[in-house]
């Protein structure tokens, strides 16, 4: 069981979600706008949000942001735009996971606990993996490189800590998507989304990589420079 933050102005979707994640044993809480919702995270942070974009008092992708300055609590979009730029914004933007209405409650769930697997599965990861100059600490969720701290999305993270333990191994594509996604399949967009952000962090390119090597037709591996 999870404590849910549902973020939906419209109330006959809102009644609907909430009902069918309280039959699924999760406790529920709600918010109709923004406002509320961001108050919710910064005084007693749920579990996870599920965020709708259309808020009337704010754009969800903003309200995103803002909630990602607060915390890093997971964080699932749920959005009537399937448009690819529109994905890829949200995931720079910090989201976990997105939806795109309508789901049934089933999906979100299976959703739901994926994000929260990722979440809390970097507990029994070593204390410091180190590849080079580059320094992973997955239990304080902190990464250095050349002693120099990384910004990093939870995504990006728990991609780069995955990596980082596997260092010069190649790492296939699906079981990225089923041990840092937690999905059964499908994820390349995806996956190739997030390497593109990290490599920029790290200050490689996919065409003149450092330390995140791509092997053509079977996955990608980390390794010193």
């Amino acid at each position: 069981m999870a404590t849910v933050l549902v973020v939906e102005d419209d109330d006959i979707v809102r009644a609907a979600v909430i009902q069918g994640l309280t039959r699924l044993r999760h406790a529920v809480r709600s918010a109709g706008c923004a406002l509320d919702a961001l108050r919710e995270v910064a005084q007693s942070p749920p579990d996870v949000v599920i965020l709708d974009l259309g808020l009337p008092d704010l754009d969800g992708a903003e309200a995103l942001k803002m909630m990602r300055g607060l915390g890093d609590v997971p964080i699932i979009v749920a959005t009537a735009r399937d448009e690819e730029a529109e994905i890829v914004r949200l995931l720079h933007a910090g989201a976990d996971d997105y939806l795109v209405k309508p789901f049934s409650a089933d999906h979100l769930n299976a959703r739901l606990e994926a994000v929260l697997r990722r979440a809390r599965g970097t507990a029994a990861r070593p204390a410091v993996l180190r590849v080079g100059g580059l320094q992973v600490a997955p239990e304080r969720r902190e990464a250095l490189l050349d002693g120099r701290p990384l910004e990093l999305t939870r995504r990006e993270f728990d991609l780069l800590a995955y990596l980082a333990a596997r260092a010069g191994q190649v790492v296939s594509r699906r079981e990225l998507i089923s041990e840092v996604w937690r999905q059964a399949y499908g994820g390349d967009q995806t996956i190739d989304v997030h390497l593109s952000w990290l490599r920029r962090k790290l200050g490689e390119t996919a065409s003149s990589p450092r330390y995140l090597h791509t092997v053509r037709g079977v996955g990608v591996k980390l390794v010193a420079p």
